[in-house]
């Protein structure tokens, strides 16, 4: 009998752990495994992290929360490609989460991502490494990374990706580099125009919607627009709008098309090969407004360039920007009136639009849309300026009262606008009246008190072109629009300044409103205005001595001196020189102070007191007649159309002085006698040096006659000043009632008799009660030659009528006696 052997079974080797298999159901564990030195075990972690992210955002977070993402970051950088493919399909799906790419962005991931874009590497890792960086993409300083870290040239390559995903990822993330111009010049260094033209051709939509809108960022550059007409660009660009199976797509293509549309060069090429004609064919055509108004800010970012508006004419751009006016789409309409505008810098647009396109422009003003009404009013400003034709195609499309309501419109580009085309229809006369009548004064308040430096130089310049006539100004004085005019004056805009000062100078050309702008302060605000060498203009100069011109009494107490031309009329009074920052009191409040010992007001008014008042239009309970009444017939229309004169029994005519409660200067019966006395005796005199002489003696004769230059202080003319301001019980004192007379006294009625008679003199001040006329005299030599005309400082106190030559010895030692 054998022996029996027992058959011993292998074991395995004791430092080898038999195969286990987990199942977690936890993240935590599986984010835990990321740590496991097995690359299988890895690998099946980071393939159930990606299935776990991608339910949702919630599981993004909660990985991050994990600490899942620091471990992931560490293997993307694997030996393993199987764990490296898998642990970039985490990160790439989990950087859609903000806070996942803010932890990337610490961790500087943007390099390793970079090098797995490499061509031997798997499809799947060039998919979601792509994908990781266009989510990144988004913030500029990732950009800054990936163009340092040389990004941009794999990604280009990975365009011709056989892969859709690589190529989608891929051109979404040069999209939103070249956003970044540093990225535009560099992908254009790099050749990407080719792999963009050829993707149009994809089959996949959104592959060609991408690469269209990447192309249109890249055209705004030149360079880009050159290299695009070299490839061909633009017939692939023309013949997609032809294709209407593309019609998707033709947003975008437009869009690609009129950055080219800014280069003249590419236009012309454009125009060579009949693509102008292709292009507006389609467009008039659509009924997409999204392409109508990329079309119409197309034509409106071209028109910069004079060439460029040329060509754009002579294809009839402007038939279509007309009909565009007419499309029921307001944001269509708008972009077609702002391509108008530009359309405008050309001569010959501006007229085939405004005698076709105005009428329309004007319809569109009473919509409800502001943006729409702002890009009409300024269309209109563009065609009314420079264009009086223009201007009278607005007027004869009752365009004025729609354009005054615009005034009141919530945008101040709109009210700017809609005050320049007033100002541009203002330049001819007939149609200032029209709008002055329908009360554009009174809308020019609201603009003068805005806000906004646009709207208020525009304001102040219509001011200035609707002030020229005395009933406008009288209107703007009524509805209290001086004020903020004057107002404008302190702008520390100098156009609104400026402006401002050109008003002023406009409105202050007639006594009333130059008096009430003086009251307003506009004198003072002028004044400091030209004594800064960096605020003064033109204006302000013009606008003080017009507000001066017309405001005598204060001129002459401000600045001492009266220019021939400067008419001393009724109601002109002396009060001496005021101090600088010294408040310039009317006469009306003069008559209100007590008696003082100061100096007397010399006051001028050779008017007689009237007891017939004169009235155009007299209500039933003043004259006595029904304002119903007819005229009578008599000598003709001439006849009829003079005012009618009334006489007004005393107790009405008290009842109209007390209603008008305004300080009624009395007459001055002396004065009315010196001047028909002086008419009568000087005026036939025909040398005009004899009549100078005889108004000085005149002068002396009424002023208490010569005087001794050694009895000058005997001569006791304050005494009797005195006693006439305590007869009359008031500091105003007609100059017809002084008897003994000073210098300032004498020369004052020598310039009042001198301006009635018109011996043309000046009026100055001097110190210490000094004053003096000067006059301009022609000479002739002994052979009987003519001589420029001489100044003369005139004598009317010592030896009256004696001349002393303008800057001689005698005339300066006359000034400062």
């Amino acid at each position: 009998m054998g022996k029996k052997v027992k058959k011993e079974t292998e074991s395995p080797p004791k430092d080898v752990f038999d195969p286990l298999m987990i199942e977690s159901k936890t993240p935590a564990t599986v984010v835990l495994m990321l740590s496991s030195p097995e690359n299988e075990v890895l690998a099946k972690a980071c393939d159930a992290l990606y299935k776990f992210a991608s339910k949702g955002d919630e599981n993004k977070v909660t990985l991050l929360g994990l600490g899942a993402v620091e471990h992931l970051y560490k293997l993307l950088s694997h030996e393993d490609p199987l764990v490296r493919r898998n642990a970039v399909m985490v990160v790439g799906i989990m950087a859609s989460n903000n806070d996942v790419k803010k932890l990337l962005r610490e961790l500087d991931v943007t390099n390793s991502l970079i090098s797995q874009l490499a061509p031997e590497e798997d499809v799947v890792i060039h998919e979601f490494a792509t994908l990781c960086l266009a989510y990144m993409a988004v913030e500029y300083t990732t950009k800054v990374k990936i163009f340092e870290q040389g990004g941009l040239e794999p990604l280009i390559r990975l365009l011709g990706s056989p892969d859709p995903d690589v190529t989608k990822n891929s051109l979404e993330c040069i999209y939103l580099l070249v956003q970044d111009f540093q990225n535009r010049a560099a992908v254009r260094e790099l050749n990407v125009i080719p792999p963009l033209l050829k993707l149009l051709e994809s089959e996949y939509p959104v592959i060609q919607s991408l690469a269209l809108q990447t192309l249109e960022v890249i055209s705004k550059d030149r360079e880009t627009r050159i290299l695009l007409e070299e490839y061909k660009g633009l017939d692939c660009l023309l013949n997609i709008l032809e294709n209407n199976e593309l019609n998707d797509l033709h947003v975008e293509t437009l869009a690609v098309l009129a950055n080219c549309l800014e280069d003249v060069h590419t236009l012309q090429q454009i125009q060579l090969t009949g693509g102008i004609q292709k292009l507006l064919s389609f467009l008039k055509v659509s009924t997409v407004p999204d392409i109508q108004k990329n079309a119409a800010k197309a034509i409106t970012n071209a028109a910069y360039d004079s060439e460029i508006l040329k060509i754009l004419h002579w294809e009839e751009v402007e038939t279509f920007l007309l009909r565009l006016l007419e499309t029921n789409n307001d944001d269509v309409k708008v972009a077609a009136s702002q391509a108008i505008s530009a359309m405008c810098e050309n001569i010959d647009s501006k007229c085939v639009l405004g005698l076709q396109g105005i009428p329309q422009l004007v319809k569109l003003l009473s919509s409800d849309n502001e943006e729409l009404k702002e890009a009409v009013v300024t269309a209109l400003n563009n065609l009314t300026t420079a264009n009086l034709r223009n201007a009278s195609v607005v007027a004869k499309a009752e365009g004025i009262a729609p354009l005054i309501k615009t005034l009141n419109a919530q945008r101040d580009g709109a009210i700017s606008n809609a005050i320049a085309v007033l100002t541009n229809l203002a330049l001819q006369e007939p149609i200032r009246a029209s709008i002055q009548s329908q009360g554009i004064m009174s809308a020019l308040v609201g603009p003068l008190r805005s806000t906004n430096s646009q709207v208020q130089s525009k304001a102040a310049s219509a001011v200035a072109a609707f002030a020229c006539d005395a009933g406008a100004r009288a209107e703007l004085r009524n509805v209290g629009g001086l004020g903020p005019l004057v107002e404008l004056l302190h702008s520390n805009y100098e156009e609104v300044r400026r402006n401002a000062c050109w008003a002023v100078m406009v409105c202050g050309s007639d006594e009333v409103t130059a008096f009430e702008l003086c009251r307003l302060g506009a004198l003072d605000i002028l004044e400091e205005i030209n004594l800064s060498s960096k605020r003064k203009n033109k204006f302000s100069e013009a606008a003080l001595e017009t507000l001066l011109d017309n405001n005598l009494s204060q001129k002459y107490s401000r600045m001492g001196y009266l220019s021939p031309s400067n008419i001393i009329t009724n109601g002109f009074y002396d009060c001496g020189q005021v101090k600088h920052g010294g408040k310039f009191l009317s006469l009306e409040e003069l008559s209100k102070q007590e008696l003082t010992d100061r100096r007397a007001i010399i006051f001028i008014n050779a008017k007689p007191q009237e007891s017939v008042v004169e009235v155009q239009e007299v209500s039933p309970s003043v004259s006595g007649r029904s304002s119903k009444e007819k005229p009578r017939k008599g000598r003709g229309k001439k006849e009829e159309e003079k005012p009618k004169v009334i006489q007004v029994a005393p107790t009405i005519l008290e009842e109209i002085k007390l209603e008008n409660s305004h300080w009624v200067p009395p007459p001055d019966y002396v004065l009315m006698d010196y001047i028909n006395d002086a008419s009568k005796t000087i005026l036939p005199i025909t040398s005009t040096r004899e009549q100078v002489v005889a108004l000085a003696q005149f002068v002396a004769e009424r002023m208490g006659g010569p005087v001794e230059k050694e009895e000058l202080h005997n001569f006791c003319w304050e005494l009797d000043m005195s006693e006439i301001e305590f007869d009359l019980k008031s500091n105003i004192v007609p100059i017809g009632k002084i008897k003994r007379g000073t210098f300032y006294h004498r020369a004052l009625l020598f310039k009042v008799i001198a301006d009635r008679i018109g011996i043309g003199c000046s009026l100055v001040r001097g110190k210490y009660n000094r004053c003096w006329n000067e006059v301009k005299l022609v000479e002739y030599t002994p052979k009987g030659l003519l001589l420029p005309p001489q100044e003369y400082v005139v004598d009317v106190m010592f030896e009256p009528g004696l001349l002393f030559k303008q800057g001689s010895a005698k005339a300066d030692q006359y000034k400062r006696i």
